[in-house]
This record gives C-alpha cells, sequence and structure tokens, in this order.
C-alpha cells in the first residue's frame, strides 16, 4: 500500500498525504461535532426515519461551496445521463438538507430513500439494504477548511452523490441489482466481490462518451479535487479479475479507474455478474478467494455505523469487509 498511502488531500493548496493528517481526522472540535452527529445512528434500524440535525450556519456555507464548485467542476467531464439525472434531482443548492427532505422526493421518482449510517457500515446491511431502496447516509458535514476533498464520505457525498444516482430509474435499478446479490449471500469472501464490483462502478466509474472518458460514479461526482483530476488517473478497460485483486485504499485519489464503453455496457456487466450471485459465483469464475485478494485499506479513526443493538457489539474496525468512500 506504500504507493497509495499519501493520496490523500491534506491542505487547501492541494498537498498530498497520509488520510490521518486531514484536518476531518486532526481537528478534534470537528472531531467531537462529526461524533455528537454519528453516535445517533447506535440502534437505528434500516428504513427509520434519520433524527432532525441543527446545522451550524457555516456548515450550510460549507455545502454552498461544494455545490457550486462542483456544477463548475462538473461541465465536460460527467456523463450526459447522469448530468441530466443531477439537474433533475431534488437536492438544494443553499443548506444542508435534512434526509427526509431529499429522500421523501426520491421515493416518488425511484422508490428509494435515505437510510442513517454512523459511517463505514458493514458490506451486508450497507450492500444489501439496497435490494429494499434503503441507502445508507451520514448526516455531517465534511471540514470547512477542506471543502473540496474529504477522505471519508460526508452528507454532501451521500446526498449530493449518490442522490444524483438514485434519482434515475436507470441507476437506481443498478443499485437494487446490487442489493439483491447482497441479500442472497452471508459470506465475507462473496460480498468482498460484491463491494470491489460496487466500487469501480457505481463510486468511481468512468464511461466512454462519444470516445471521451467521462465520469459517472458517485465518489466522483462529490469530489472536486477528484474530478478535476480523474483523467491523471490510469484508466484501463472493464477487468473483473484485476479489479479483484488489486490493493486499494480507500482515503485519498484512485490511482487506477475502470472504463466501460457506455452506461448500458455498465448496466449488462453488473447484470450479468449479479443476477445469478450466489456464494459459488467466485469459484466458478476461478477468481481469487477473499485471502488471495488485493487489500483494501483505510484510516483507522474514520467513524463506523454501530450495529443495531440487536445485532450485538459494535462494527470491529477492521479493514475488510466493511465499505465506504472517501470523496
Amino acid at each position: 500500500m506504500s504507493d497509495q498511502r499519501a493520496q490523500t488531500p491534506v491542505t487547501p493548496d492541494g498537498r498530498l498525504g497520509e488520510a490521518d493528517a486531514h484536518p476531518g481526522f486532526a481537528d478534534p472540535d470537528y472531531v467531537r461535532r462529526r461524533n455528537r452527529i454519528t453516535d445517533r445512528a447506535e440502534g437505528h434500524r434500516v428504513g427509520d426515519p434519520s433524527p432532525h440535525v441543527d446545522y451550524t450556519e457555516a456548515e450550510h456555507q460549507t455545502w454552498r461551496t461544494v455545490h457550486s464548485a462542483l456544477l463548475r467542476a462538473h461541465e465536460g467531464r460527467v456523463c450526459k445521463d447522469v448530468a441530466e439525472a443531477r439537474d433533475r434531482a431534488p437536492i438544494p443548492d443553499d443548506h444542508v438538507p435534512q434526509h427526509a427532505e431529499v429522500g421523501d422526493q426520491l421515493r416518488a421518482l425511484t422508490g428509494f430513500s435515505f437510510t442513517l449510517a454512523g459511517g463505514i457500515v458493514p458490506n451486508k446491511r450497507f450492500l444489501g439494504s439496497m435490494a429494499g431502496d434503503h441507502f445508507h447516509a451520514v448526516q455531517y458535514v465534511r471540514h470547512p477548511a477542506m471543502p473540496l476533498y474529504t477522505p471519508e464520505p460526508d452528507v454532501i457525498h451521500d446526498v449530493f452523490g449518490h442522490g444524483t444516482h438514485l434519482t434515475s430509474p436507470f441507476l437506481a435499478d443498478l443499485y437494487r441489482t446490487v442489493g439483491r446479490a447482497a441479500a442472497r449471500v452471508d459470506s465475507d469472501d462473496a460480498l468482498d466481490l460484491i463491494s470491489r464490483v460496487y466500487w469501480y462502478s457505481l463510486e468511481y466509474g468512468v464511461a466512454l462518451e462519444h470516445g471521451q472518458v467521462r465520469a459517472y460514479g458517485a465518489a466522483l461526482l462529490s469530489s472536486f479535487g477528484e474530478i478535476l483530476r480523474y483523467e491523471q488517473a490510469d484508466i484501463r478497460p472493464w477487468d473483473l479479475r484485476e479489479i479483484t485483486t488489486r490493493p486499494y485504499q480507500v482515503a485519498g485519489y484512485q490511482p487506477v479507474l475502470y472504463s466501460v464503453r457506455s452506461l448500458d455496457h455498465l448496466a449488462e456487466i453488473l447484470h450479468d455478474f449479479l443476477d445469478d450471485f450466489d456464494e459459488e459465483t467466485g469459484a466458478r469464475l476461478g477468481l481469487p478467494p477473499l485471502e488471495e485478494r488485493g487489500f483494501m485499506g483505510r484510516p483507522d479513526n474514520a467513524p463506523a455505523t454501530p450495529r443495531p443493538r440487536t445485532e450485538g457489539k459494535s462494527v470491529a474496525r477492521t479493514a475488510r469487509p466493511d465499505y465506504r468512500a472517501g470523496t
């Protein structure tokens, strides 16, 4: 992982370093505020309403700053159908929305809504909940000193990035496809395969459009810093075997991205892999078992969503099988 550990912007001028140096992890006042918000995810059941958050004016200003910057950065860099979904999305530009403000309108458009997360969510819960039209979203706002990049998912990533996707019936169907596959399996091995495919598609995917590489992944859509430089990544054709063996770091600019030929090609790939996915899919396809796959790393101090109390103890902060993205 030595080639990826220092890929996180940690200062406003864009200097790269390790994620732990980012003010979102290093500023104790910010961390206390974030933790007060995330603590309310304790015991939350999928589908229950999210609690109201009294956002500060500084947090609203961060939302406005990022929203405006992202719209400018998207010009000429985002797939046409995704840009059209963004323009239709019920996402305000002037304030941090409550989950229900956007989720209730998404439900009318595609059936999806937001359910509360405190941070890192176990794969089974995070991915499997999409089968029931629930997408886990946090409520805290990224650090105001670094509004254009955060190494962990925040409300801008979840509500703006994924909310854009979930406005589109075409993309919402792909989320359900991921969720149904995850709901059918239980092993870390099988869930890890699904999460890697999800990571390099609906989070960090790029596609060809009129011969040019354009972004469609939600992590790219919600990251001003990364969408401006995604073409500097090593962009490779979609390769399932390589995706399952490549080490990657969730916090930081992604050095390798995988491109599909079009969004229709993306749908074909995901349905072909996931529609009949089961515990034996990896073995049938000759994919390496979990212990032989590329390591997925994330910052040790990223917040985690506790399991509901009915499921026992809280999530262990291990590198796998928990999943979320920086943006």
